[in-house]
């Protein structure tokens, strides 16, 4: 079985999302099964309408098959209108039990003509790596 990247990107209807993550060791405790883990998601408008992210849902699953789900307005406390050409760049985090887990997911974005469409963020991985393990 292939191993899901570190990174992913996805276009949808013209607009790219590119992941990254990485394993954040000062904020990570392994013997209590603490491992978080920072992704940064960078948006881009390639299409030709202005584009606003309304919510996001977030699909977690950890080594072990536990999923979780978030769902909520916007993103980091943002719901940014990007015009034809622009970027939207934020980082985040989660906490997995596990060295290892999945990250996938979708924005709600709506256009300027008021037609709304579910931009994807392609899956990627959550991964310790092998060097601290």
């Amino acid at each position: 079985m292939m191993q899901p990247p570190t990174m992913s990107t996805a276009i949808t209807e013209g607009v790219r999302v590119i992941v990254t993550s990485r394993y954040v060791p000062e904020q990570s405790d392994p013997r209590a099964r603490r491992y978080v883990f920072a992704y940064t998601v960078r948006i881009s408008n390639e299409s030709s309408s202005t584009v606003q992210v309304k919510n996001r849902h977030w699909v977690i699953t950890d080594a072990e098959g536990k999923t979780e789900e978030v769902r909520g307005a916007g993103v980091v406390g943002h719901q940014p209108v990007l015009r034809p050409g622009a970027k939207f760049e934020y980082t985040s985090g989660t906490m997995l039990r596990t060295p290892r887990g999945t990250m996938r997911g979708s924005y709600g974005a709506v256009r300027d003509d008021g037609s709304r469409f579910e931009v994807q963020i392609g899956l990627f991985e959550l991964l310790l790596p092998a060097s601290l393990n």
